[in-house]
């Protein structure tokens, strides 16, 4: 088994990752995180693209209660 992502690795991700890795960023396996996604009872919400599933970071930092970076840039309005 894999073991979960740190906070560093987790604010390291890109804009959306895949269910397996958003299941090891909350500390479930693989298999565990397939299943409650099949069943509707994943933890963040789900993105449906085709087969695949993907994950917002942002919804993976708002769980896991984990601020994004102050020193990231501010957007231009």
């Amino acid at each position: 088994m894999s073991r979960a992502l740190t906070t560093a690795e987790v604010l390291a991700l890109p804009a959306a990752v895949g269910l397996a890795t958003a299941g090891r960023a909350l500390g479930i396996g693989r298999t565990l995180a397939y299943d409650l996604a099949r069943r509707g009872e994943f933890p963040v919400p789900l993105l449906r693209l085709g087969i695949a599933y993907r994950v917002r970071r942002a919804d993976l930092l708002a769980v896991l209660g984990i601020e994004p970076s102050a020193t990231a840039a501010p957007t231009a309005a």
